[in-house]
């Protein structure tokens, strides 16, 4: 039964994701940008209930940019979760413009895509990032540079931080976590490290009992004069904190907010 439900699941999210793919091709061309980022958050919300993944939103999400969002990389489904919680410009690797649907998705939710085996490509986004945040955008990035297990964060890249600085622009950390619904513990379900396949990952998710989302976010900050260094090392304590208060926090669905 587990199995025909995570069929129905897969089947439901699939054909959400063609109609994401048709409004991106059909009607973003015709839509304000506001408009544009509403849809992707209604999406967003829709997705995640097709899967029986409740959203918690902890803090207060900037309610205009220019702003950079920094948080911890789990699993393709922190896209979906943050989007959700709160619209914004992904910087991703440049891999996922080629996957099938999910690139198309990506790239009208107006996502930055980098090269990251390429120094020189890491400047180019960077000068794009700057440009996006001088323009008034909400940009996010995971510093990490690759997904983690949740329970340890890697250490923060400074690189894309420099946007910040460059545009004068503040930073908001952002905690991301799963949790399993029934026991309340971290849930690797959504994990997608190792020798994971997204197909692995995505299957965890679908046949898991329930899996909570929990998005942290913080108190906005700015450069106060540190470098990029100094900056990444300080947001990476101030998301590692937000993750465990959001592990003592009795979380409540959004919806009942």
């Amino acid at each position: 039964m587990k199995t025909l439900v995570a069929l129905y699941k897969l089947l439901r999210g699939l054909g959400h994701m063609l109609k994401g793919v048709w409004w991106v091709h059909m009607h973003f061309p015709k839509l304000s940008p506001e408009h544009s980022e509403a849809w992707v958050q209604a999406w967003s919300l829709q997705l995640l209930a097709l899967w029986n993944i409740r959203l918690h939103v902890l803090g207060q999400p900037v309610l205009n940019g220019p702003m950079l969002l920094v948080a911890n990389h789990i699993s393709w489904l922190d896209i979906v979760v943050m989007h959700a919680a709160r619209h914004c410009r992904f910087v991703s690797k440049s891999d996922v413009q080629g996957w099938p649907l999910i690139g198309t998705l990506a790239t009208g939710c107006s996502t930055l895509f980098i090269q990251r085996t390429n120094r020189r490509d890491a400047m180019r986004v960077v000068q794009e990032m700057t440009r996006a945040l001088q323009a008034g955008d909400v940009v996010a990035i995971f510093p990490e540079g690759t997904t983690g297990d949740g329970l340890h964060l890697l250490p923060f890249h400074a690189n894309l931080i420099q946007a910040a600085i460059a545009a004068d622009a503040p930073v908001q950390p952002v905690g991301l976590k799963f949790l399993d619904r029934q026991s309340g513990a971290i849930s690797l379900a959504p994990a997608y490290i190792g020798d994971d396949s997204l197909l692995d990952s995505v299957w965890r998710t679908l046949t898991a009992e329930g899996i909570d989302a929990v998005v942290h976010f913080g108190e906005p900050q700015t450069a106060q004069g540190r470098d990029r260094r100094a900056w990444a090392h300080d947001l990476r304590e101030e998301v590692n904190r937000l993750n465990a208060a959001a592990q003592r926090v009795q979380v409540i669905p959004t919806a009942q907010r």
